[in-house]
C-alpha cells in the first residue's frame, strides 16, 4: 500500500499543542504520512514561550534533502522560520526539489499582536517564498502586515487576498478567527473568492489552530484533494478540534487533534 506523504517544515512545540507536533498529529488523523524538516526547538507550555534556538540552515536543508531523495513529498506546509537565512533554504530547496501543493502559514503575528518578522525578513519572505505557495493562510493581522491595508472587515479581506495575490501569484486564504461575528474564512484563487463559513466557539484561547488548519490543508492537497475542498475539510477538522478542545495546562487550551470525521478518514491512500 502506498500512503501519500506529507512534508511539514517548522518549529518544534515542546507542549504538543502547536508546531510539528500538531502537524503530524493533524497528518496522521487525515490518513497521510507525515514528515518533518525541524527549523526551531522552543521551551513553551500553554502559558508561552521561555526560550528558543534556531537550527543551522544547512541542517534544515539536510532535513529536507534527506526526505525527498527517499520518500518524497506529496506537499509541504511551511510554519515558523525564524532566520533570513532559514527562510532563504527553505525556499530554495522548495525550488530545487520542485516540491508541489506547498501550503504557507505565515508566523508573523503573535496572538499579542507583537510582530514576530523584521522588515528585512518580511521583504525575503514576500519575494522568494510565497510565490512557491499554492496557497498561503494568513490571519488579518498577518494579512495587514503583507499588505498594508486595515483588515477588519469582510470586504477588507477580499480587498487583502487579492493584494496579495497580485503580488505572489499563490491562492490566499485570510482566516477570520480574529474577527466578531461568525468564523468566515475568505479565498481567493485569482479567479474568484469563497467563503468558509463556521460557527464561532465561545471560550478562551486555543493554541496552535493555525498549524493545524495548513497541515489539514496540505494533507487534503496531498491525498488529490481540490484546493476548495482540502479547505473546507480542514476548516472542519480545526472546528471541531476546537469544540473539543483539551483545558490540560494553566493558559490556551489545546486544539483535539484525535477528532475524526467521514471525510477526514479513509482517503489517505494513493493508486499504485
Amino acid at each position: 500500500m502506498r500512503v501519500a506523504t506529507v512534508m511539514t517544515i517548522a518549529g518544534s512545540d515542546s507542549c504538543g499543542g502547536a508546531g510539528i507536533q500538531a502537524d503530524l498529529k493533524t497528518m496522521n488523523a487525515f490518513g497521510v504520512h507525515g514528515t518533518s524538516a525541524l527549523t526551531s526547538i522552543t521551551a513553551q507550555n500553554t502559558l508561552g514561550v521561555r526560550k528558543s534556538f534556531h537550527l543551522p540552515a544547512e541542517l534544515v536543508a539536510e532535513q529536507i534533502d534527506a526526505i525527498m531523495d527517499d520518500m518524497g513529498a506529496q506537499a509541504a506546509k511551511t510554519g515558523m522560520l525564524a532566520t533570513v537565512e532559514i527562510m532563504e533554504t527553505v525556499a530554495d530547496r522548495i525550488r530545487a526539489r520542485s516540491i508541489p501543493n506547498v501550503v504557507v502559514d505565515p508566523v508573523m503575528v503573535a496572538t499579542s499582536g507583537a510582530r514576530l518578522m523584521d522588515e528585512r525578513a518580511t521583504d525575503i519572505f514576500v519575494r522568494e517564498l510565497l510565490p512557491l505557495a499554492l496557497v498561503i493562510t494568513p490571519n488579518v493581522d498577518e494579512a495587514a502586515v503583507l499588505t498594508g491595508l486595515t483588515v477588519d472587515t469582510r470586504v477588507a479581506m477580499r480587498d487583502a487576498a487579492r493584494a496579495i495575490y497580485e503580488t505572489t501569484g499563490a491562492s490566499v486564504l485570510v482566516k477570520g478567527g480574529h474577527m466578531t461575528g461568525d468564523a468566515t474564512d475568505i479565498l481567493f484563487d485569482g479567479a474568484e473568492f469563497h467563503d468558509f463559513t463556521g460557527r464561532r466557539i465561545e471560550g478562551g484561547r486555543i493554541h496552535g489552530t493555525g498549524c493545524t488548519l495548513a497541515a489539514a490543508i496540505a494533507s487534503g492537497l496531498a491525498r488529490g484533494d481540490a484546493l476548495a475542498c482540502a479547505i473546507e475539510n480542514a476548516k472542519r477538522f480545526v472546528t471541531r478540534g476546537i469544540e473539543e478542545s483539551f483545558d490540560i495546562g494553566r493558559g490556551s487550551a489545546l486544539v483535539n487533534h484525535t477528532v475524526h470525521t467521514a471525510s477526514v478518514r479513509g482517503s489517505g491512500r494513493m493508486e499504485e
